[in-house]
């Protein structure tokens, strides 16, 4: 069932969500070429890989994260990260225009969060989770 809501996922919203997170990552390692963006650039290709396929993977806390991340999700919010979660707001809000589109536009919600503060986060597979005994939220759907 996850490969299947990926594939779909991919074809409708997926490729060009990912597609503006790569250009926000290019952004960060070559025009501004600070040191302080490179880790959103990082980011935001690791974003990137979870917009292209994020049915089966999931969002845990960094337990290492500590004030830096949370100085660099204030730059990030201000920067980038506000037009990419209105992207996927926009993306959840059309999906769930069909019954078909719904879990689909319920993943593009569930993106918003690290869309808005990449930093301190992981992205981890469901099964690697659960595997640990980890609490983490519940993914909608039931992968």
């Amino acid at each position: 069932m996850k490969a299947i809501l990926n594939v779909i996922w991919l074809v409708l919203a997926g490729f060009w969500m990912a597609l503006a997170y790569v250009l926000v990552g290019i952004v960060c390692f070559l025009l501004f070429f600070l040191v302080v963006t490179i880790p959103f650039g990082i980011a935001s290709f690791r974003n990137a890989g979870y917009a292209l396929w994020p049915f089966g993977r999931t969002i845990v806390d960094k337990p290492t994260a500590g004030v830096g991340s949370v100085i660099g999700n204030v730059l990030w919010i201000l920067l980038f990260g506000w037009w990419l979660a209105l992207g996927h707001i926009a993306t959840g809000i059309a999906l769930c225009v069909t019954i078909i589109g719904i879990p689909l536009g319920l993943a593009s919600f569930k993106m918003v969060p690290i869309s808005l503060v990449p930093l301190g986060k992981d992205i981890v597979s469901t099964d690697s989770v659960r595997a640990r005994g980890a609490a983490y939220p519940a993914p909608y759907p039931p992968q």
